[in-house]
């Protein structure tokens, strides 16, 4: 009888449901996120090469129009202000509009710009233009960076994260070398006919083949919004894709679409969780841009070089923050890992330990995890040599006659190495700390470093002129060691922060 009972309560009771698989934090592939990488990889080329390539003809541009070269130098001070200004409107228009609309609006912008650049006659219209031409290039960055946070996790996000930045530093070599030798044999405008052509053929081609990322529209890539201009390429992706996804997600309902926060990057900067590293960021970045901004005047006056030799000297410190950035990405996704192994073989043996054998939430132990640990123990080391490599650069180059020019350009490699490890660093971590906000955070740090160096870059050569070269760097240096009480403070206090910002959230 009992046995009798017991069958029938077995066979009225319902099967358990069976858990429906884990949907993948992205649906694109290697393959595809390697495609995906190249792309907004080139397109953070155009910030730099807009910069960079414009370097070894400052001198020539300063003789064509009739200025001095304090005038022209103001056209690279204005530059770097629009480039920090700009991405704080485009980051959150492609945090909420989408990734490839905020793509396509600043390539038209950067092409307009190019063009009459190209046909510039006088200053005022060559300032101008170069602002506008800022607006346009310099959000590439920052959007770049958000479509990483887009389809990566942090566990893989350095690596990436280290190829973006080393391909958005391709120009820092190149571009001075296409730069002199444009203006050397073509004029200075043909410098801005070539980034026309450049822009024009990429636009076309980043239209056809870079997918929408943003994953409040396309969640992991499974959502398939409505817009043309967000449907294509995403399903040829979806199509392909060797990812095993449930294509019945796209009947899901996309996440609350969030309004254009122009005031996020703003609100970034400020806030005590990003404020220290960001200001000491912004700082080494500036030194590093007074000191490349210098080295065409330099190495002219004190070296005698033409625009081809001044483009050439220019490769040392673009091979170096190419070679670094790459390094440095591997070697943050290695810290990483090994961090979070620790944590988590730590975490575990608590949970066992601790009473009634409950377990902490995926989410706590998120928030208890040593991010600043995992992600900034490297920046004193590259800080250091940074500092180094600034005061070589200084009392090297002050005495042109009794040290040879290979000894300024070398310290011209190791400090892009340094200060472009250290950005890359930063950036990572801001990314991890600001996931859903990844292109705000970007353009706060762009903000504040772009608006320090067009400071720096303003001063540079009157500080030279007044007191030396290696005076002048060598005091560089000292606020650069002085700048290190931002990565002092992180370190002790951030994890607090975020665990109050966390708290209050909920």
């Amino acid at each position: 009888m009992a046995t009798e009972e017991n069958s029938e309560e077995t066979q009225s009771t319902p099967p358990l449901p069976t858990p429906a698989p884990e949907e993948p934090y992205s649906i694109f592939d290697k393959r595809q996120k390697a495609l995906i990488i190249l792309i907004v990889s080139t397109a953070a080329t155009f910030s730099g090469f807009a910069s960079n390539i414009y370097f070894p003809a400052l001198p020539t541009i300063a003789d064509d129009l009739n200025i001095s070269i304090e005038l022209v130098n103001l056209t690279v001070t204005s530059y770097l202000i629009f480039q920090g200004l700009a991405p704080s409107l485009w980051g959150p228009v492609s945090d909420v509009r989408g990734r490839r609309i905020a793509y396509c609006c600043t390539f038209l912008v950067f092409l307009g710009a190019c063009v009459g650049l190209g046909e510039t006659k006088n200053y005022s219209t060559l300032i101008v233009l170069r602002c506008l031409q800022s607006t346009g290039s310099a959000s590439t960055i920052a959007i770049g960076s958000g479509v990483i946070g887009d389809i990566t996790t942090r566990a893989d996000r350095g690596g990436f994260m280290g190829i973006f930045q080393g391909g958005l530093l391709v120009p820092v070599a190149v571009g001075p070398v296409i730069g002199g030798a444009l203006a050397g044999s073509l004029g200075w405008r043909a410098i801005f006919w070539f980034l026309t052509i450049y822009s024009g053929v990429f636009l076309v081609l980043l239209i056809v083949l870079l997918p929408e990322t943003l994953r409040s529209i396309v969640a992991n890539g499974s959502l398939t919004p409505s817009n043309p201009i967000g449907k294509y390429p995403l399903r040829v992706y979806q199509k392909t894709t060797q990812v095993d996804w449930n294509p019945e997600a796209c009947l899901r309902e996309p996440p609350a679409r969030k309004r254009i926060d122009v005031t996020g990057p703003f609100r970034i900067l400020i806030s005590k969780i990003a404020a220290p590293i960001i200001v000491f960021l912004a700082i080494y970045y500036a030194v590093w841009q007074m000191s490349i901004t210098a080295m065409s005047t330099l190495f002219e006056d004190r070296y005698g070089l033409t625009e081809t030799q001044i483009g050439l000297t220019f490769i040392a410190n673009g091979a170096g923050s190419m070679i670094g950035t790459l390094i440095t990405g591997k070697i943050l996704d290695l810290d990483y890992r090994r961090v979070k192994a620790k944590y988590e073989a730590h975490s575990a043996q608590t949970d066992v330990e601790a009473s009634n054998g409950l377990a902490r939430s995926a989410t706590e132990k998120e928030g208890c995890f040593p991010l600043e640990k995992a992600r900034l123990r490297l920046v004193p080391v590259f800080s250091f040599v940074q500092c180094m490599s600034i005061i070589l650069f200084g009392w090297t180059i002050q005495y042109p006659d009794r040290v040879h020019i290979a000894v300024p350009i070398v310290s011209t490699f190791i400090t892009g190495w340094t200060a472009v490890s250290t950005q890359s660093v930063v950036m990572t971590y801001l990314v991890d700390v600001f996931s859903d906000r990844s292109a705000a955070a970007s353009a706060s740090l762009n903000l504040a470093r772009c608006l320090f160096a067009a400071g720096g870059t303003s001063f540079v050569m009157p500080l030279v002129n007044s007191i030396g070269v290696g005076l002048a760097f060598t005091i560089c240096a000292i606020v650069q060691a002085v700048a290190l009480l931002g990565v002092a403070v992180q370190w002790k206090f951030a994890a607090a922060w975020r665990g109050e910002t966390a708290r209050d959230k909920s």
